[in-house]
């Protein structure tokens, strides 16, 4: 029997982890899973019910129901939720119902790649292949403000500066499956590449865990 091949990718906010795990995803037919969508759709659930937030046994039993075939990008990616989400997050009863969907996802043939916080530590440890994607604050608070102009928004630089660094101190320092490399992961520091460059450079990691598990 050959199992799944699992690519798990981590990294800090707005460092392009997601991008690089769509297309990496897309080149080689794996399905994908940005794992930071169901947390938001737990929180998501809750705020559209106008439940607390902050009752664990409530949010577990949300977190429970979450499908993870019907994670809509758009209508979880608001910032409202993404505040509401870093709040349930954290609870560790959300975190093992959530851990169990995302590695039966990750047993999906022929391979899958997630992106998260605490994926080659926590959910898939003994993935095929972990990345760890980062870029420096300010490099990643540039592009996210970037991001929003080019789609006709209005971003204020030094807030979302602001918002990425408090985003590390709690992703960082968090009790439950803090935001850190595993061990024998690949770091990618994209502060100096662009994205054509950061994927070559995944690729060839992928490439040659690939050719070493068919025997190559």
């Amino acid at each position: 029997m050959t199992f799944p091949f699992v690519i798990a990718i981590d990294g800090p906010a707005a460092s392009g982890k997601g991008t690089m795990a769509r297309r990496i995803a897309g080149e080689y037919g794996f399905v994908h899973l940005d794992t930071g969508l169901t947390y938001r759709a737990v929180a998501k659930a809750l705020i559209d019910e106008a439940l607390p937030l902050d009752d664990e046994k409530l949010a577990e039993e949300y977190a429970r129901r979450v499908d993870l075939s019907t994670l809509d990008r758009d209508a979880l990616s608001t910032h409202a939720v993404g505040e509401a989400a870093s709040k349930v997050a954290v609870m560790p009863a959300v975190r093992r119902a959530l851990v169990e969907k995302q590695r039966e996802f990750s047993r999906t043939p022929p391979g899958a790649v997630l992106d998260g916080r605490d994926i080659g530590t926590v959910v898939c440890p003994q993935a095929d292949v972990k990345l760890y994607v980062t870029a420096s604050a300010e490099v990643r608070a540039a592009r996210r403000t970037d991001e929003i102009v080019s789609r006709g928004g209005v971003a204020d630089a030094a807030a979302i500066l602001e918002d990425i660094r408090r985003r590390d101190e709690r992703d960082m320092n968090r009790a439950d499956s803090p935001l850190k490399p595993a061990p024998d992961a690949h770091l990618l520091d994209t502060s100096e590449m662009d994205i054509e460059t950061a994927f070559r450079a995944a690729k060839a990691y992928v490439d040659e865990a690939l050719a070493k598990r068919n025997g190559g």
